[in-house]
């Protein structure tokens, strides 16, 4: 096994690729604000990985960043590069999806070395494949294997945490049920998560156990089968928020986070919590229209989606935003809301930033190991960088 040297924090996996180059772009420009990280007071130093040297070299002066940023080969198909960029560092950060075509090997390779990884999947049936491989290996080695670190599923997870909290602060014990309401939101769906779901059905296709994992609130929580939870799939008028609501698309792989968020905790948040996500389209006439609508017309998969590589333009990410609202029930009547807020838009301006945050945090993580979610593992450090750092907030709703 090659010797770890820590030479840097973080290296970006990727960096050459549409939502890669982000990232990379968003450390550059961190890095250029002070020598000192603003949440943890230290310098940190990073480097951008990828197949190719050339390409790696346009794209640090494409996004200016310095000219003696280390450049690293490393190929998917190419173990021994791998292992050889991992020994170099103390967290991965990929982007190269997806995942369940080109993330095994790096998975492992982190997991041997016992570092930290952090990516973008919303692939369940690959996360608990991997969960079964390697959560035992990755406790031993001291690994902090991340996943879902982006749109998908950090505002979710991080936003029934930090509920959580104030829940157990107020009241003196965690809400028995939240629910996820996105309350708007601009921007579009990654060409990165389209060809994700166009994998994944190709892997249902092939094996039924995928199709379970997928339609089970607790895919990823092994052993452990929790509350009945809300199908969430149907137009209904929610009377608590005046609104219409109807099925959210990334609410599938949300809701799995968050209960094995939980799980993870110890069931912080209780056994028998009920979490469900949904899609707020206003009140009236128009509201139930508009449910209708979303819930009988695919917002992805289909022949309009963005390829892989491609992405809008700086001004359409800049011009995006989402706000989703947590609710917090008990059943004496008491309820409790928070909101969470990005500046930019969900699949690519925030989600580079999220992610980014979420391997810095990793690099000081002094958790045990294993196969983790950014809220249990990092919970309110990863918060406090958020908002810091990346336009988000986390604002409880008197």
């Amino acid at each position: 096994m090659t010797a770890k040297t820590n030479e840097f924090d973080l290296i970006v996996y990727g960096a050459t690729g549409y939502t890669g180059r982000l990232v990379a772009e968003y450390l550059a420009q961190q890095l250029a604000k002070g020598s000192d990280d603003p949440v943890d007071g230290w310098p940190w130093r990073w480097a951008m990985a990828g197949r190719s040297l050339e390409k790696l070299a346009e794209v640090r002066d494409l996004i200016g960043a310095p000219a003696d940023t280390p450049l690293i080969v490393a190929d998917a198909s190419d173990p021994a590069s791998l292992d050889a960029m991992c020994a170099r560092t103390k967290v991965v950060v990929t982007t190269v999806g997806p995942y369940q075509l080109y993330g095994n090997e790096l998975v492992a390779a982190c997991v041997r070395a016992g570092i930290g990884y952090a990516d973008l999947c919303g692939e369940p049936a690959w996360m608990r494949q991997m969960i079964d491989a390697h959560h035992g290996a990755a406790k031993q080695s001291g690994a902090h294997i991340t996943f879902s670190c982006g749109f998908d599923s950090i505002p979710f997870d991080l936003g029934v945490f930090v509920l959580q909290q104030e829940c157990i602060r107020r009241f003196g014990a965690p809400a028995p049920r939240i629910k996820g309401r996105v309350r708007a939101m601009n921007g579009k769906f990654s060409g990165g998560t389209a060809a994700s779901l166009k994998a994944t059905m190709a892997a249902a296709a092939k094996d039924r156990s995928v199709i379970a994992t997928l339609a089970s609130p607790f895919g990823l929580t092994p052993g452990f089968e929790g509350a009945e939870q809300p199908a969430g799939n149907k137009p209904e008028y929610d009377e608590q928020l005046g609104s219409w609501a109807t099925s959210f698309i990334m609410a599938p792989i949300n809701t799995k986070n968050v209960h094995r968020s939980n799980f993870l905790l110890g069931h912080m948040y209780g056994a028998d919590f009920v979490y469900d996500e949904m899609l707020l389209t206003g009140p009236g006439e128009g509201g139930e229209q508009m449910a209708k609508f979303v819930a009988s017309t695919p917002m992805i998969g289909t022949e309009n989606d963005p390829k892989p590589g491609e992405g809008p333009t700086k001004e359409e990410r800049d011009s995006g935003f989402y706000d989703v609202l947590f609710v917090a029930s008990y059943p004496d009547g008491r309820t409790l809301r928070l909101s969470v807020k990005g500046d930019k838009d969900p699949g690519y301006g925030s989600t580079s930033k999220m992610i980014a945050e979420t391997g810095i945090a990793l690099a000081t993580c002094t958790a045990p190991g294993g196969v983790w979610t950014p809220g249990a593992l990092l919970g309110m450090k990863l918060v406090e960088r958020l908002e810091a750092n990346a336009g988000l907030s986390f604002t409880v709703e008197e």
